[in-house]
């Protein structure tokens, strides 16, 4: 069996609490948390190899790339509280 390397782009994020939350655009719902960003990407390459593994053994993988993140600003009413 063959073994390549993917690689994958993840958005990575700080919550109000301080701890990193990161997501890959590729593959959704793929998410995962770190205290430290180091500890992220640690939990990001679990998640990601779980995704696929999960994703192989159901037969629905796509490999479609990711383009982009652009940022869309729309009007939004907030509520004060």
């Amino acid at each position: 069996m063959h073994m390549r390397v993917k690689t994958f782009d993840v958005v990575i994020e700080q919550d109000v609490s301080g701890a990193f939350v990161g997501s890959v655009p590729a593959l959704l719902g793929c998410y995962s948390q770190g205290a430290t960003e180091k500890e992220l990407l640690r939990n990001m390459k679990e998640a990601i190899t779980l995704h696929l593994e999960t994703q192989k053994h159901i037969n629905k993988h796509d490999d479609s790339s990711f383009i982009r993140i652009k940022k869309v600003a729309v009007h939004a009413e907030t509520s004060s509280t």
